[in-house]
Formats: C-alpha cells, sequence, structure tokens
C-alpha cells in the first residue's frame, strides 16, 4: 500500500514538473559560480568547514553574534517560506528571525506559510513559495527526478550529544542494549516510509542483526507511537523530543542510536525563484538566517533560563518540555554525501527507483558560502 501511494506521489510530481514553466534539468544560475565572493566582517576561517568532515565531534562553523551583517537589497522582496510546523524547535531559528526583524535588515518581508512538504514541493517548483523549511526527502528526489528545479541550500541541525531521539526497543527476556536482534520487528513511527530518519534508522538497524527491509512498519499518531511501545502494540519506535525521556532509564528499553552527531539531516529548499531569479535575494535570507544562529543559537541556548522561556513563548510550548531536552546544534553547512546516503535508504524502503542524482542535482552550497565570505 506504502509503496503503491509513493508512486502515486512520483506521478504527480512528475505531472506537476511537466506543467511548470520553471522546471527543468538544467544547471540553476546560483550554482553557474560566476557570482563575486567578498570578504565578509566578523565571518573568519571558522564560518566554514570541510564539508567532507563527518566527525561526530566536528564544531559547527560560526561567526562572530551579528554577522554576517546585513545588506540590504536595493529593492524590498516579499518572500514565503513553507514549513510543516511552526511550534518545533528546529524551527526556532526561522521564528527568532522573524522576531528579531534580521529577515527585514535585509530588504526582505518574509512570510511562514504551514503546508506539508507533499503539498508544498509543486508551489515550491512553481515560485508559487519560494522556500521550503524542511528535509530532502522521497517525495524531494522524485521531483527532481520529474523536472523540478529544486536544491537542498542549508542545513538546520545535529543532536546533541546528550540527546537520545531515535531509534528505541522494548527489550525481550535476556536481551540487553548490545544483545538487539531487529529483523521482524515491528517498528511503529508517525513519519513513516520516505523520511530522511531512513538513513540513521538504517545505520542503527543493521547494527542489530536487522535492515529496512527486514523490519515491518507500522505508522502511528503522534500521541500513540509512545502508547504503542508500552503496551506491546510495536516491539520498537522512532521516538522524538521531547517523547524520548518517558522512557530514558527505564528497566525493559534501549536506545539503539539516532541522528548521526554533526551531519544535518534538513534544513531550506529553494526553488527557481531563489536559484534563477533573483539569486540576491536567496543569498539575503540565508545571510540572516546564519546571522540568527550566530547570535542567538551560537552554542548551548538552553543555559540562560530567560531565552528558554523567550522561546517557549514564541513557539507556543510548555518551558519544562523545552527544558528537558538538550539544546540542538544549529548548523547551516551540508555535509558531503548526505543525499547519497539518504538516496540509498529511500532505495532500500522501496520508495525511490533508478539510480541515485550527484550532488550536483540536489545540493547547492554557494549561497550560504557566499553568505560568509568563503572562497572555494
Amino acid at each position: 500500500m506504502k509503496r503503491r501511494l509513493a508512486l502515486a506521489l512520483t506521478a504527480l510530481l512528475v505531472s506537476a514538473a511537466c506543467s511548470s514553466p520553471s522546471s527543468g534539468t538544467s544547471a540553476p544560475e546560483a550554482d553557474e559560480r560566476t557570482r563575486t565572493i567578498r570578504p565578509v566582517d566578523g565571518c573568519g576561517t571558522g564560518s566554514w568547514t570541510d564539508p567532507a568532515d563527518l566527525a561526530p565531534d566536528r564544531s559547527p562553523a560560526r561567526c562572530r553574534p551579528g554577522s554576517p551583517p546585513a545588506r540590504r537589497l536595493p529593492e524590498p522582496r516579499k518572500l514565503t517560506i513553507a514549513t510543516g510546523t511552526l511550534g518545533a524547535e528546529y524551527v526556532a531559528p526561522l521564528r527568532v528571525a522573524l522576531d528579531k526583524g534580521e529577515f527585514e535588515k535585509e530588504g526582505l518581508d518574509v512570510t511562514l506559510k504551514v503546508l506539508p512538504t507533499p503539498e508544498a514541493l509543486p508551489l515550491l517548483a512553481k515560485g508559487e513559495v519560494d522556500a521550503l523549511w524542511a528535509a530532502p526527502e522521497a517525495a524531494v528526489m522524485n521531483g527532481i527526478r520529474g523536472g523540478f528545479t529544486i536544491r537542498w541550500v542549508a542545513g538546520n541541525f545535529s543532536p546533541g550529544p546528550k540527546s537520545k531521539s531515535g531509534l528505541w526497543v522494548r527489550l525481550k527476556d535476556g536481551e540487553t542494549a548490545t544483545s538487539v536482534r531487529m529483523a521482524d520487528r515491528r517498528l511503529g513511527t508517525m513519519i513513516g516510509k520516505g523520511s530522511v530518519i531512513a538513513y540513521p534508522m538504517e545505520q542503527a538497524l543493521e547494527q542489530h542483526g536487522g535492515g529496512l527491509d527486514r523490519i515491518r512498519y507500522q505508522q502511528l499518531g503522534s500521541a500513540d507511537v509512545l502508547t504503542a511501545l508500552r503496551n506491546g502494540g510495536v516491539d520498537s519506535a522512532w521516538l522524538l523530543d521531547p517523547v524520548w525521556r518517558r522512557v530514558d532509564g527505564e528497566p525493559g528499553y534501549a536506545f539503539l542510536g539516532g541522528q548521526p552527531a554533526g551531519e544535518p539531516l534538513g534544513g531550506m529548499l529553494y526553488g527557481p525563484s531563489l536559484l534563477n531569479d533573483d539569486v540576491d535575494a536567496g543569498v539575503a535570507l540565508l545571510r540572516a538566517y546564519i546571522r540568527t544562529v550566530n547570535t542567538y543559537f551560537a552554542a548551548d541556548y538552553k543555559k540562560k533560563e530567560s531565552y528558554v522561556t523567550y522561546l517557549a513563548n514564541l513557539l507556543k510550548t510548555d518551558p519544562a518540555i523545552l527544558r528537558s531536552t538538550p539544546s540542538l546544534r544549529m548548523d547551516w553547512e551540508i555535509r558531503r554525501g548526505t543525499t547519497d546516503r539518504l538516496q540509498a535508504a529511500y532505495r532500500a524502503q522501496g520508495v525511490a527507483e533508478g539510480h541515485s542524482f550527484p550532488e550536483s542535482r540536489t545540493v547547492t552550497r554557494s549561497l550560504y558560502e557566499e553568505a560568509v565570505g568563503h572562497r572555494r
């Protein structure tokens, strides 16, 4: 059933791409490397890291607080960013940038619009929304396969070292966290197949005698995943922040692994309006986002109680819930090979077909590099 739904979504995306004058397979203007890169005040050698560095303890790129400084566009520009939610912690940099006027400093009038990724993708490809705050999921790759001009242009976060958001299992008699056999177990997840969690989930499963093609999936509502794990409805579950705190330390449960440390799996995706039609605005948007990270999320932003209260009010969540999980490591950079690993996981799940796209078809780093003044 899920395979048929995935193929139907692919057909829809291909159809939309064929009818869109903005779609195509040619390289976007943002990838042409014809733009002038200037040094940026406050952004030195630490404002860029080697994309090939996958070390779990890699320090994310940083400029000084307040950097890179704003460079207001000659003409104001209205931009719409689609996002699946306004309340999740990983959306906080966008909410803070709006609240603190960081987009406005660049001459950008930004609107955040709540849209699920499958609904947002055709609009992104046609330029009806300018950017998508999401992840390069299977639907995105299938859209690119159908001819959409879409690129992943900036990362969002990787988990803190104390985070246990990820794959949890209910131990059977005689099992321990190091001796769990995952093959043929039922996995509860609210995201289902085709999500970027396929990649870290595959890594965790393979360490415990399983694999994406050797488990049984059960898609559940967000409120039902933990309940099903506890009452035996599923054997394992992918638990997100802050749900995993409910089983952490309890006997009979074990954490098997989560998102790789130091490797963002989502962030900002651009369509043709910012990749081709107005690259200056595309750079300005990332400049405001990066400045927000450097100013308000540079390190452990939950150390200051007043800031936790501010974020909780902005995200409309309980401060105690926000405080209960470690700070995310906000990170605008994209690691080398991430989309290769994601596509391999999607094929293993049966939600993607054909050859994998090279990074030249899925990723554009040049815009955030320009924002911090990095020359390749």
